[in-house]
């Protein structure tokens, strides 16, 4: 299944797109896709539903906003060899585990804000796992990946002063309003056989800047979602944003490309749809 939320923001109601791609009403099914609906078994209700019977929606000039309410937002850094490698970062031994603030999230087409004072705005082209059951201390990647609901295409957007220069964590560099775009939609687990098989690509002004394959994980989604089961409960509606592969600006050759005002961004992971991003102000 498809899973997406659409209107405006903080007032988007669910739907889902079929197999013909038509829009199909959710809202007499469930008030909302969150934490709730997951914690409550939701997508094996919707698996008894009759798609062809709900309500066909007209999208045209709707926003699609982001497909998930979510609960918390785990990310792995560091997590490709190559943006490993272009960083000029050693692999890291355990994955590296920070937070994301939930309210960076917005939809797949939503403007990305630039903070006041910031030079170094970066993108990050992200696979974005769901969880759909309580994970704590899982003892193999099979429990893992059983706890998994869904896919979904993330933008990590990042402040690379803020997050690498300014001391401290790396949590200030990644939280800044607008930082997750996050769809355009929720993508059933049993929809991808192999997350570990998928492209992600990324553009700026129509030039393409990231080019990799989720096979190049230093930490695979199974062992990634095992592991942290070990340090904390994932719950229901949480999202774990999984690393970026190489071409981020931080790697790119002075002038770094970074960010400015104006910019448009795009960005695609097979099977999951894409995103599109102006780029804004604060």
């Amino acid at each position: 299944m498809r899973l997406l939320r659409m209107g405006a923001p903080g007032q988007e109601s669910p739907a889902l797109l079929d197999e013909d791609g038509r829009l199909r009403d959710l809202s007499g099914v469930t008030d909302d896709l969150d934490a709730a609906f997951l914690a409550a078994d939701g997508l094996s209700r919707l698996a008894t539903v009759a798609v062809d019977e709900l309500p066909v929606l007209d999208g045209a000039g709707v926003r699609v906003g982001p497909p998930l309410r979510p609960g918390k937002i785990v990310c792995i850094g560091l997590n490709y060899r190559d943006h490993a490698a272009e960083t000029g970062a050693p692999l890291p031994a355990e994955p590296v585990v920070f937070l994301k603030a939930p309210d960076t999230v917005i939809g797949p087409d939503d403007a990305v804000l630039v903070p006041r004072s910031s030079t170094k705005t970066d993108w990050e082209v992200e696979l974005a796992v769901v969880i759909g059951r309580p994970a704590r201390y899982l003892s193999s990647t099979e429990e893992a990946m059983a706890c998994v609901a869904g896919y979904a295409v993330a933008n990590d957007v990042s402040e690379r002063e803020f997050q690498l220069e300014r001391g401290g964590q790396w949590d200030k560099g990644k939280s800044c309003e607008t930082f997750n775009p996050f769809g355009p939609w929720l993508v059933t687990a049993d929809e991808i056989p192999d997350p570990q098989q998928l492209r992600l690509r990324l553009w700026v002004n129509g030039v393409l800047r990231q080019d990799g394959t989720s096979k190049d994980m230093v930490f695979p989604v199974a062992e990634v979602v095992r592991y942290l089961s070990q340090f904390m409960v994932l719950h229901p509606g949480d999202v774990i944003n999984t690393g970026t592969p190489a071409g981020v600006a931080l790697g790119q050759p002075d002038p770094k490309p970074y960010l400015r005002a104006g910019d448009v961004i795009e960005v695609e992971i097979d099977g999951l749809g894409r995103q599109r991003q102006v780029v804004g102000q604060a």
